[in-house]
């Protein structure tokens, strides 16, 4: 027997054959217990999830000078899925959303942390709350070994007495932006470090958190990769080096899984927290966690002609990478540009493939996409809301909100009595508000937007709050 199952491709579509073979009843009943045996196998899972790497900036999306042939070689092992968004346009709420499987606002988390006078000005806590739902704690309960490489953001170095990674479920970690009395490490070892912890934990089911620098600022690009890209202008010499170097290590993780034997039971799953940064003027930047380096003139990443950058609602701010690698579970070659799927269906999705539940009374904002990750069909029930609290005036960045659900994402700002609806089955790029032409389903959006706001809590968790918010508060 056959079966052909269509992919989207951008303009046109390819198919995939797959075929099942009929078994004699003896074969069927030893098919039945290998099906059984691997499906209480847990796999290990390592989420790479890097900065401000746009969904242009790979090779396999269509960049214009950056090289990344480790990823498109994962692309092309794996599944490309190109209608992945992140749940807020910056950085520190949208790793809420992949650790708590919840909408960041969930957490009073709505935009970066930083210091405690930010956190009051803008109604945050000065951390993430260590008893929130917590990814790395449910795996761990699962019988998981659990760490974390790289950036955290969780909290911030301005905040001297933030909890440690350890008090989120992690038995392990090395990280930079972390509180400043912890200690830093270095930004670009976080993969070097997930090599070492593979290869220590390759008999034990694992889950990594690998949270890279790039392509964030400072840029720290090395020689042996700007010689690469010598016939670029300065600017995108830069970031192709650094993009280049990430892409390098990446191959060398691959290469570590293979070597081992594990290479088939490891679910890879590459993606990014936002969309590029604007590029700006300063050539030189400081950093109180990884040091001084480049600035934002080097930021020079692409969306690939999708609308808005890291900072916006619109797809270029929150559609990103998504690519997933996981030999002989999922398909291979196969690009995606239909499944609506997001962040926070990361948690659920881990946890079933752990088989595992999830804590009592929790309750997910996000979905298990196991079954698209294994090639079958996945229909996105539950809506999801962004919750964006720090708009602007450039031309695609003013939406402060907006909902998603099936076809149709609205987009709007209910200070300036703005509104912009779009069908993504037909215009992938959102290109065409479709507002005029269907005033009920900018209704019926808005309406379930409201329900979710008046679910939010007004004020964050004090249990989240530095001994030094009493004394800013008097100033």
């Amino acid at each position: 027997m056959f079966q052909i199952i269509k992919f989207s491709r951008g303009i046109g579509s390819f198919f995939l054959l797959t075929s099942f073979v009929l078994l004699s009843c003896g074969e069927e009943q030893g098919g039945k217990k290998e099906i059984e045996e691997d499906l209480d196998r847990q796999p290990n899972i390592i989420f790479i999830f890097a900065d401000d790497w746009g969904y242009g900036d790979l090779g396999v999306h269509g960049s214009t000078f950056c090289k990344t042939p480790n990823l498109d070689k994962m692309a092309a092992e794996g599944i490309d899925f190109q209608n992945f968004s992140v749940l807020n346009p910056v950085c520190s709420p949208s790793r809420v959303a992949v650790m708590t499987g919840q909408f960041p606002a969930r957490q009073s988390v709505h935009g970066h942390f930083a210091s405690v006078e930010s956190h009051i000005k803008r109604n945050m806590p000065d951390w993430l709350d260590p008893q929130a739902p917590l990814l790395p704690k449910m795996l761990k309960e699962a019988g998981y070994s659990t760490a974390h490489f790289g950036k955290w953001h969780l909290s911030n170095t301005h905040v001297t007495d933030a909890p440690s990674p350890l008090e989120y479920g992690y038995d392990e970690y090395g990280a930079f932006n972390l509180s400043n009395n912890l200690h830093q490490m270095q930004a670009d070892s976080t993969l070097y470090k997930t090599i070492d912890f593979v290869k220590r934990k390759k008999d034990e089911p694992f889950f990594i958190n690998a949270w890279i620098h790039a392509t964030h600022t400072p840029h720290y690009p090395k020689e042996e990769y700007m010689q690469q890209f010598t016939h670029l202008n300065e600017q995108q010499q830069v970031y192709a080096a650094v993009v280049a170097e990430y892409d390098a290590r990446i191959g060398e993780l691959f290469q570590t899984l293979k070597t081992l034997g594990i290479d088939d039971n490891t679910l890879v799953i590459f993606s990014s927290d936002n969309g590029p940064e604007i590029t700006g003027k300063n050539k030189i930047t400081e950093d109180n966690s990884t040091g001084p380096g480049l600035g934002t003139y080097y930021s020079v990443g692409e969306t690939g002609e999708l609308k808005g950058r890291k900072r916006s609602l619109f797809a270029g701010g929150v559609r990103i990478p998504f690519l997933v690698r996981w030999p002989n579970n999922a398909p291979a070659g196969v690009v995606d540009s239909i499944t609506a799927l997001a962040s926070v269906d990361l948690l659920p999705t881990f946890l079933e493939l752990a088989n595992t539940t999830s804590l009592d009374n929790y309750q997910s904002d996000g979905e298990s996409i196991v079954s698209a990750i294994k090639g079958k069909s996945f229909k996105r029930d539950k809506p999801i809301f962004w919750d964006w609290r720090f708009p602007n005036d450039r031309p695609h960045f003013w939406p402060s909100a907006g909902v998603q659900e099936g076809n149709w994402k609205l987009l709007m700002n209910e200070e300036l009595g703005r509104e912009e609806l779009y069908d993504i089955s037909t215009d992938w790029g959102e290109q065409k508000d479709m507002s005029a032409e269907n005033p009920e389903k900018v209704k019926d959006l808005m309406g379930k937007f409201k329900t979710f706001e008046v679910s939010l809590p007004i004020i964050p968790s004090p249990n989240c709050f530095s001994k030094a918010r009493t004394l800013a508060d008097r100033k």
